[in-house]
């Protein structure tokens, strides 16, 4: 069977597992549907990844695309009746999408997401963990007593809508915007080391959202986008910390994580079985062709599945393949996965043709253009029966279940072909023109590539430089490693002779186009940088034509080291902040705690980290003398999910007690917000440590305690342990 035949094969049956402790047993699906027929004690979940809104928003024909999708996986959400939705990154084709992505997603939202549904599942996990620093509302949307969810949203992100900037608040991104009005539950974050010495060191710790419905506990572990070198690292150095329950065994872990699956280098991928096996399942991001079906992992006792993309972002074989998402149920160890076919997903489908065999098959003349327009017509004829096929085989299935037909949409179709021993091919662009009002893209139906020659040229000229990894001496796989796009853009401008451009700020704009799919970075830089050397050239007066080329280099030069001088200040202001950062969060003490027992209703549950047993010590650093108390704030109240933590260790705090005393306890002044790490941060920076101040002590009254935290670390790292717990504790400041 063909690719593009591929959509015609009927969704894939639901998917029936047991995931206990002894890897591979199954139970029957009788006995398994039975178990999930106790609503009371079944989880059930709408998996979703890779939405992508914004996606081709500009164009009349496919602009509203993925926004409709998005649509239809709400209405989904709704018809199933599930208790929440769980998106694995990607909601956003943009780093900074448009008003209009904003302000749809977000109506969307508040249409399908709040109401007056009661929220049967429970959080045991802290509500605040992760929450916006200054503000006082929960991170958990539905735990917030102003709010009426009835369908809470969780979600990482991806690398396209990863976090960016450094400013007060961090770095941020749209998810951030969407968790703050209350519509999204964003998991998942967390900074970047900024010196060398601290990735070394520093790791990645995971703390999950902790739910319960019933019997069933439920952990989701959000690990949002990072460059896939870091992360094989981190899990080939095992560095990555989950912190997890003491009865894990009894627990269902989710993780959620954005990465490479298909392996294209040596690191530029995250190898399948490198996670914990505490895990039950996995839902992966990023990759954008439809593996749902739970694929189990050789050696590992958990599952994957990939969701897929909503919509298709490249007209590639992976995109042709029907696109779904997926309704989950879980009751305590045991869970089923049902595909559900999106049906607002416009058909693709794609054929390959060998135009040299095409015509030893047909009969025609290569050389002959007239022959060869006429066979490509009748190619592309061919698929858009088959894609309007496909669209009627999908409404009849649809029909069959109970729902109602859609009107008809216009295909995707793309016809590669190899030219391979052509000498002339008609123009694409006006090939497509015929097939105007019968597909959506007209403009790039075909496609004509060559095979490629083995033949190596060893001339250089100047638009064609010598790279690094050009290296006739390297294997493959050692070009494949030393492939960087910024050393790429470095060297090859570095071989050109640019008169009026800067090659630093070229190569960050370059960067943002190719990293973060901002289509106007280049043209603003150019546009900018064109005007500034307008400017600088006015200021000298009137300027001879014999000298205009000396003057436009030297202020092209005094332009350049301008912008480095910029970029140098800039790095070193963001890890002056990321310092002062690190003082703060080591003030508040020990917030990871690793041997705590926490109660929930019947059942004692503990928590700790998978790579330690012991509790790290709390210290205590020493801050401005000052003679002033500042009285406690009462803890506002909380919503559904409220849970105590005792435990017999120094570091633990019982909460309910800590709540009687509200009245007598006092706390030390929030620090001020400081600038957090930019995600897109590298590890050369160093971080600057604010000085010490000289004749200022602080000394606790009693022992000062820490409460458990799972929210993202980034979040957080400006709240002291104090400043988090429903009781404040008192804490005495005195000069020498």
């Amino acid at each position: 069977m063909s690719d593009a035949g591929r959509d015609s094969v009927p969704p894939p049956p639901p998917t029936l597992r047991h995931v206990g402790t002894s890897f591979g047993h199954a139970i029957s699906a009788v006995s398994l549907k039975r178990a999930l027929s106790d609503p009371d004690n079944t989880i059930r979940i709408l998996l979703a990844t890779d939405n992508h809104i914004g996606y081709l928003e500009r164009d009349p024909v496919r602009g509203q695309d993925s926004i409709n999708t998005f649509k239809e996986i709400l209405q989904l959400a709704i018809k199933h009746d599930v208790d929440f939705i769980l998106l694995a990154g990607d909601l956003f084709h943009e780093n900074r999408p448009s008003r209009d992505c904003l302000y749809q997603v977000i109506a969307l939202l508040r249409q399908y997401t709040l109401g007056d549904k009661p929220i049967q599942v429970e959080l045991l996990s802290n509500p605040d963990e992760g929450k916006a620093a200054g503000y006082n509302f929960p991170a958990i949307n539905y735990e917030d007593p102003n709010l009426n969810v009835a369908i809470p949203v969780f979600s990482i992100h991806g690398n396209h809508d990863d976090p960016q900037g450094a400013g007060p608040e961090g770095a941020l991104c749209a998810l951030d915007v969407l968790s703050a009005s209350g519509l999204v539950n964003y998991m998942g974050k967390f900074d970047l080391p900024l010196s060398e010495a601290d990735a070394q060191t520093a790791g990645i710790a995971i703390r999950p959202v902790l739910l319960r419905k019933g019997t069933t506990h439920l952990g989701l572990y959000g690990v949002g986008n990072v460059k896939d070198q870091r992360m094989h690292f981190e899990l080939r150095s095992n560095r990555v910390r989950m912190y997890m329950p003491r009865n894990k065994d009894e627990w269902f872990n989710i993780l959620l994580i954005h990465q490479n699956r298909v392996r294209h280098g040596p690191q530029e991928s995250v190898p399948e079985g490198m996670f914990d096996d505490s895990v039950d399942l996995v839902v992966w991001g990023h990759e954008h062709d439809c593996r749902i079906v739970p694929e189990p992992v050789a050696g590992k006792p958990y599952y994957i599945t990939q969701p897929g993309s909503s919509v298709a972002t490249s007209l590639a074989d992976g995109e042709s393949i029907e696109k779904h998402v997926a309704l989950l149920q879980i009751q305590e160890k045991e869970f089923e996965l049902r595909p559900i076919p999106l049906r607002t997903v416009r058909p693709f489908v794609l054929e390959d043709v060998v135009l040299s065999e095409a015509a030893e098959e047909e009969g025609f003349d290569l050389n002959d253009q007239i022959a060869v327009s006429k066979f490509l017509k009748s190619r592309v004829n061919a698929l858009i029966d088959q894609a309007n096929k496909l669209w009627d085989d999908r409404n009849a299935r649809a029909v069959e279940e109970g729902d109602e037909p859609l009107a008809p949409m216009l295909p995707l179709v793309r016809l590669k072909v190899d030219t391979t021993g052509v000498s002339e091919m008609s123009n694409p662009i006006r090939f497509g023109q015929e097939f105007q009002g019968r597909i959506a893209n007209p403009r790039d139906v075909l496609v004509f590539h060559r095979a490629k020659k083995s033949t190596r040229s060893t001339k250089v000229t100047v638009d064609e430089p010598e790279l690094s990894i050009d290296d006739p001496d390297l294997s493959i796989s050692e070009k494949l490693s030393k492939v960087r796009m910024q050393t790429l853009v470095k060297e090859y401008l570095a071989a050109q002779e640019l008169q009026l451009l800067g090659e630093a700020g070229m190569s960050d704009a370059i960067q943002m186009f190719v990293e973060k799919d901002d289509s106007h970075a280049i043209q603003t830089h150019v546009s900018t940088e064109l005007r500034a050397l307008m400017k600088g050239i006015q200021s000298n007066g009137e300027v001879d034509e014999g000298d205009l080329d000396d003057v436009l280099v030297k202020v092209r030069e005094r332009h350049e080291k301008d912008y480095i001088e910029q970029i140098k200040a800039g790095k070193a202001v963001k890890g002056k902040g990321k310092g002062k950062a690190n003082e703060h969060e080591s003030d508040g003490g020990s917030v990871d705690s690793m041997m705590m027992d926490v109660e929930g209703g019947d059942s004692d549950m503990g928590f700790d980290d998978r790579d330690s047993d012991a509790p790290q010590p709390k210290k205590v650093a020493p801050r401005r003398a000052t003679t002033a108390k500042v009285p406690a704030k009462k803890a506002p109240a909380k919503g559904r999910g409220k849970k105590a933590v005792e435990s017999d260790d120094e570091e633990m705090i019982d909460l309910d007690n800590i709540e009687d005393d509200d009245d007598d306890d006092e706390e030390e002044p929030a620090p001020k917000p400081t600038k957090r790490t930019n995600r897109a941060a590298t590890l050369s920076q160093t971080a600057k440590k604010a000085p010490a101040k000289r004749g200022a002590t602080s000394k606790a009254k009693g022992s000062t305690q820490s409460t458990l935290t799972f929210g993202p670390s980034g979040r957080t790292s400006t709240r002291t342990a104090a400043s988090k717990a429903r009781g404040k504790i008192a804490i005495e400041l005195e000069s020498d």
